[in-house]
């Protein structure tokens, strides 16, 4: 009687790891708060903070699978995202049913919603910019994406620092999350950025929804 209580209580444990791990795989919001050497300090869903070494994996599937400068590569249900130190936690998960593909950025205390992503498949950190008319990015991060923007259309952009040389260029892929589009319009700018501008050119292409410090953009076309 003991043992097939026992076996009974092991088969729900089996489960509840199992529903849990499986939860974690469909949508987690991560944060970086911490890297040390070949170690990061992750939040997840807004418990208590975890160090993970890499190649380190927690009971219910997250796994540290690279640390780089001011960034942590993590892997849920086998998919991989790589979060910046000191972004807001990212949500990204895909749309139910078929719907569209959707990502939810936290304000951080300034209000400001970061995200790490990609152009052309280079890791960029960009910042939701409203204001800006087209996804809009320094120099050097422009020549890592491997984007020869001196062939674009050239002009000049008035800055708060004066007016600046800009080429406007098309961009094979613009990533965020699990939100990928292709062709959009981008602006290069001769010096380079702290970070790149999420501009109207991807968000015009976006569903945007604010609830307090959250905002969830989710995929038009």
């Amino acid at each position: 009687m003991m043992s097939r209580i026992f076996r009974l209580l092991q088969l729900l444990s089996s489960v509840a790891i199992a529903a849990s791990s499986g939860a974690l795989a469909m949508a987690a919001e991560i944060e970086v708060v911490g890297l040390f050497g070949r170690k990061a300090v992750l939040v997840v869903d807004g418990g208590a903070p975890r160090t993970l070494a890499v190649g380190e994996q927690t009971r219910d599937g997250l796994r540290l699978v690279e640390v780089t400068d001011g960034a942590a590569t993590v892997e849920i249900g086998g998919k991989r995202q790589k979060v910046a130190l000191g972004a807001g936690p990212v949500r990204s998960a895909p749309g139910e049913q078929g719907g569209a593909a959707a990502v939810s950025l936290v304000a951080d205390v300034r209000g400001h919603h970061f995200s790490s992503g990609s152009i052309n498949g280079a890791s960029v950190r960009f910042l939701v910019d409203t204001g800006a008319s087209m996804v809009s990015m320094g120099a050097s991060d422009a020549r890592r994406a491997g984007i020869d923007f001196r062939k674009g259309v050239g002009g000049v952009s008035q800055t708060a620092s004066g007016p600046a040389r800009v080429w406007k260029v098309r961009l094979d892929t613009v990533r965020v999350g699990d939100v990928t589009l292709h062709g959009v319009d981008g602006l290069i700018h001769e010096n380079d950025l702290p970070f790149v501008l999420l501009g109207m050119s991807f968000l015009s292409r976006m569903d945007m929804q604010r609830e307090g410090d959250r905002l969830t953009l989710r995929k038009r076309f």
